[in-house]
């Protein structure tokens, strides 16, 4: 029978983990005037979350098959905690990377467990209400964090004690510990503690969407509150953040209603329509288009491609969901960090603008080339399932 009630404390405990995660976004330029630092440090720092999240899911995505779901997703809060508690301590851009770094470990831990978790406590014939939930509260996660902090800003001034940092002091540890306390379903498996990712069979589409997808969320979160900045904008940052991944969120209920392989299309449509929208926002100066780019983005992003893609490799593999997930995310983080610092050091090169715009060109050429050679082997096995067939034949 579904537990419901410690499925809504598993959602907040994922919300929390994440909420963490962008929660320094809109300080990144104090953070690198304090150290004196240019744009690639900036993004250095920024991908240095992928530095941490990488190797965990490398050698750890099956972590919780060993020792339980429950431990992983609490170490994950308290990670947040003591990185966002390192950045009220010593602000600046060393610790910044060590922030980031540790967010990532943690993010690592609870992503590959949560998403297994979330289906044995609602039954096995509901992985894809498990993945929407899980989609869900780690969408609102990464999104509300940069809000939370643009807000207390907003309302506090300068400081670098935002109330959002103390709102996370006060939750994550109590969350941390009734995570500790929910059941355990899962029956704990004599495996070793390194196991690396699996990538099931015919899904590198589903991958490389997720690359596609959240290079663009990177370049958003990373790269562009930049450019706002140098153009007077930087109290709009938050925002920028909160909507790169919040309309994904909202986008989610219609993503359901689609085939995989329908929200996967839909997400290649609007991946690069999106950010040439944002990009002409930069350049005409235009906020209205900065915010409206970043919205369509949003919706790819964390809106089809995402709930697509965790769907599918949830379905794929239904006796390793942690690893597959694990190699889900290999896929997306790499798309995450690779381009931004590549786009930081154009940037300190030929400026912001152009390093945008080198962007925008590579990212139109590498849809183009993963829809052919997609559209030529045709469409992944069981990606056309719908919905309904999915959540019952899983």
């Amino acid at each position: 029978m579904p537990d419901f009630r410690s499925a809504a404390l598993l959602a907040a405990s994922l919300f929390t983990v994440t909420f963490a995660v962008n929660l320094q976004a809109p300080l990144y330029e104090v953070y690198a005037a304090e150290s004196g630092v240019g744009v690639t440090a900036v993004t250095i720092a920024f991908a240095a979350y992928v530095g941490g999240l990488m190797p965990t899911l490398l050698l750890l995505g099956g972590l919780s098959d060993r020792i339980g779901r429950r431990i992983p997703i609490a170490a994950a809060l308290m990670l947040g905690v003591l990185a966002t508690a390192l950045l009220v301590q010593a602000p600046g851009w060393s610790s910044l990377v060590l922030a980031r770094l540790l967010l990532g470990i943690g993010t690592g831990l609870a992503t590959t467990a949560g998403t297994a978790y979330m289906t044995e406590l609602l039954g096995p014939g509901r992985s894809r209400q498990a993945a929407l939930l899980v989609t869900s509260a780690t969408s609102l996660g990464f999104g509300g964090g940069a809000l939370a902090t643009g807000l207390s800003l907003g309302l506090q001034g300068a400081t670098l004690l935002p109330v959002s940092y103390v709102l996370l002091f006060l939750l994550a540890p109590g969350l941390a510990l009734a995570t500790l306390g929910l059941p355990r379903p899962d029956r704990p498996r004599a495996v070793s503690l390194l196991r690396l990712p699996v990538f099931p069979a015919g899904s590198w589409m589903f991958g490389a969407a997720m690359a596609l997808a959240w290079s663009t969320t990177g370049m958003t979160i990373a790269v562009v509150p930049l450019e706002l900045a140098a153009n007077g904008l930087d109290g709009w940052t938050g925002l920028v953040v909160f909507l790169a991944i919040f309309i994904g969120f909202l986008c989610q209920p219609l993503a359901r209603r689609l085939t995989n392989d329908q929200a996967l299309a839909v997400g290649f449509v609007l991946v690069p329509l999106g950010f040439l929208v944002l990009l002409a926002g930069v350049w005409l100066k235009l906020l209205s288009l900065v915010l409206a780019g970043t919205c369509i983005t949003s919706a790819a992003s964390y809106g089809f491609t995402y709930l697509a893609a965790l769907a599918e490799l949830s379905l794929r593999a239904p006796d390793d969901r942690p690893r597959a997930t694990a190699g889900l995310f290999v896929y997306a983080y790499a798309g995450f960090a690779l381009p931004v610092i590549a786009s930081g050091a154009l940037a300190d090169l030929l400026g912001l603008l152009p390093a945008l715009a080198i962007f925008a060109l590579a990212q139109i050429a590498a849809t183009l080339l993963i829809v052919t050679v997609w559209t030529r082997t045709g469409p992944a096995p069981g990606a056309a399932t719908p919905p309904q067939r999915a959540q019952a034949g899983s």
